[in-house]
């Protein structure tokens, strides 16, 4: 019997390790990127270090709870019944002196200001997950496809988890995608994947990509961490903020709630629009997502005149009702209507950048 168990576990080990050997895992750093990692401030005792405490769990929670609760404590409308509504812009033909962004569910998003195109966190091909059938898009959530994309100038990456960096859509995205702006590390599975070097910026917290003629790519801090494979925080987490000649979009990233909103706030001024990470949170995991009552708070203390929530709408990677993160942010902002704007567009529909009075719906209340 013992013998028969042994076997059983070398040949799960083996099975795993030749599993995540796939492509869709990535590729850790090695050579001169790697270098470049430990020269960075940020990086101690072989992985980047968030700028405070931050546990992977909250105190008093276990990992074998946790587990537990995820996997039999989800909420009953975590996936809702009805096919999300949505409006499929044409991003296609676009005139140029549209300045608009477009939510495609979860953290995907396109922006076109100014003139120039920008693609964030796309993930576009039904899944967030690396294993077959895994976490898979609500009905109606999933209505782009790469080849909805027209080319796009400036790629940013937030950080390289899966419902962030999907590896299906960034391979059909290359021979689209000028360039890319992305935190340390993160580089190395785009190479991998088949991106030229020369069109991967990446940059440390506090750094700044000079793009086009006034554009800039400020790279800032946000607080998660990483990881792709069993290694974590091999590759730098980051937000954004995007300085276009006639505008500036905070760009969250995952992140829990912490000092560096006010500090991006005070040091960029007035932001036209945050885009800010709401929803997947739970108290166990508190210091890597935000409530959304957090997340209202961010906005004001970025002093934001308008506030896009995204991370919800499209995957299940919590256990609350989908709907919740929408219901408790629109409570939170009708409670303290400090000047910012909360702006829910449906998946698809165009937000319009030059306007301040544009309405939104609250088309969540319609769906089961």
């Amino acid at each position: 019997m013992l013998i028969t168990l042994l076997i059983l576990v070398l040949v799960l080990v083996v099975t795993v390790y030749f599993y995540m050997r796939q492509p869709q895992f990535g590729k850790a750093p090695e050579g001169a990127r790697l270098e470049r990692i430990k020269q960075s401030p940020n990086y101690k005792d072989g992985q980047f270090q968030n700028r405070h405490h931050t546990p992977s769990l909250t105190e008093g929670f276990g990992y074998t709870g946790v587990l537990w609760n995820f996997i039999f404590g989800k909420d009953k409308r975590s996936r809702p019944v009805d096919s999300l509504p949505s409006v499929k812009s044409d991003l296609l033909h676009l005139s140029p002196e549209e300045n608009i962004v477009v939510w495609m569910g979860h953290s995907s998003y396109f922006i076109q200001a100014d003139g120039r195109r920008f693609l964030v966190d796309p993930v576009l091909s039904g899944s967030a997950s690396p294993l077959p059938g895994g976490t898979k898009a609500f009905k109606g959530a999933d209505i782009y496809t790469v080849d909805d994309l027209p080319a796009i100038d400036y790629l940013l990456l937030s950080h390289d988890h899966y419902d962030h960096m999907d590896y299906t859509t960034l391979r059909k995205l290359r021979n689209k995608v000028g360039s890319v702006v992305c935190g340390l590390g993160v580089g190395s599975h785009l190479e991998y994947w088949g991106y030229d070097p020369a069109t991967i910026i990446e940059k440390d917290w506090d750094e700044t990509a000079t793009l086009t003629d006034g554009f800039a790519a400020h790279v800032l801090t946000a607080r998660h961490f990483s990881g792709r494979t069993l290694s974590r925080n091999n590759t730098l987490w980051v937000s954004f903020l995007l300085e276009t000649p006639h505008r500036k979009i905070f760009i969250g990233g995952d992140s829990g709630y912490d000092t560096h909103f006010a500090e991006i706030g005070k040091r960029f001024g007035e932001i036209d629009l945050a885009i800010l990470e709401n929803g997947q949170y739970n108290a166990a995991w508190r210091y890597i997502h935000m409530f959304p009552e957090e997340v209202w708070t961010a906005a004001r203390e970025l002093n934001a005149k308008r506030l896009l929530p995204v991370h919800s709408g499209k995957f299940v990677l919590g256990n609350h009702a989908w709907d919740e993160p929408l219901s408790r942010l629109a409570t939170a902002a009708a409670n303290h209507p400090d000047g910012v704007q909360l702006c829910t567009p449906m998946i698809g529909e165009k937000l319009l950048l030059d306007s301040a009075t544009q309405a939104c719906s609250t088309w969540w209340k319609n769906v089961k």
